[in-house]
């Protein structure tokens, strides 16, 4: 998977929404994506950050993107509802999600976090890629080959101290996705799977590690392969899997 040799048409004509596409591991998979020929959905909370993303996508010629920022922390089932509309009305279809939209934090014990923190933690990295996957459900099963993507983390599927409510909120990805591949496994043509991209550079490492030397570690670039791979039709088949880079 690290090695897949993806065609450079892999994704023509299909539209793939990327969560947290401003910066780090999804500006890179929305780049990715695009240039493999998908029409990419950019989402983020912070609308200038998009704009830049949108328009590396336009100068380099790939498939008109579209913009649909939302602040995942105030968001309710009527705002995920209404973004699913807008996919339909604008672009009529959609073929996979990335969520890669994340709240991250320092490292801290347990005793250390509030209820607000953990609430906050749940919201952003477990609610919310269940509500919008919820809401977004009819457009994927509409489509001929849709696959969904949830970016996990090391500490969310082999637990560590001091990693507390963002580990757990991570954790629960892989039985989301597990979950949902069981129910949905009489359509065949939507799967679900959690990757752990691991130690990569990122400015939610850059946030929790300070004083590491970030050059020695892959860059998102180097995760490409395993994104394009489980986005694509390569993939058909496999679904409710966790995969570690």
């Amino acid at each position: 998977m690290k090695n897949h040799q993806a065609p450079p048409d892999l994704l023509k004509d299909r539209v793939i929404l990327v969560t947290g596409a401003g910066q780090g591991i999804g500006k890179v998979a929305a780049l990715t994506f695009a240039a493999h020929g998908a029409t990419v959905i950019l989402h983020g909370k912070s609308t200038r950050k998009l704009e830049k993303v949108y328009d590396e996508i336009e100068a380099a010629g790939y498939p008109e993107p579209a913009i649909f920022p939302l602040d995942l922390e105030k968001a309710t089932d009527a705002d995920f509802n209404a973004l699913a509309e807008g996919i339909n009305q604008q672009l009529g279809r959609l073929d996979g999600i990335l969520h890669n939209a994340v709240r991250g934090g320092r490292p801290q014990p347990l005793s250390d976090q509030t209820l607000e923190q953990w609430l906050d933690f749940l919201r952003i990295n477990l609610a919310a890629p269940f509500a919008l996957t919820r809401a977004c459900l009819p457009l994927l099963l509409a489509a001929p080959d849709a696959s969904v993507i949830l970016t996990s983390e090391t500490h969310g599927h082999t637990p560590a101290p001091f990693w507390g409510g963002f580990a757990v909120s991570k954790a629960g990805l892989e039985v989301m996705a597990k979950i949902w591949a069981m129910e949905l496994d009489i359509h065949p043509n939507l799967r679900f799977n959690t990757l752990i991209p691991g130690p990569v550079q990122s400015p939610q490492r850059a946030n929790t590690h300070p004083a590491e030397e970030r050059r020695k570690l892959p860059t998102p670039a180097d995760l490409m392969p395993a994104y394009l791979y489980l986005m694509g039709s390569a993939s058909r088949g496999t679904s409710g899997q966790v995969i570690s880079l």
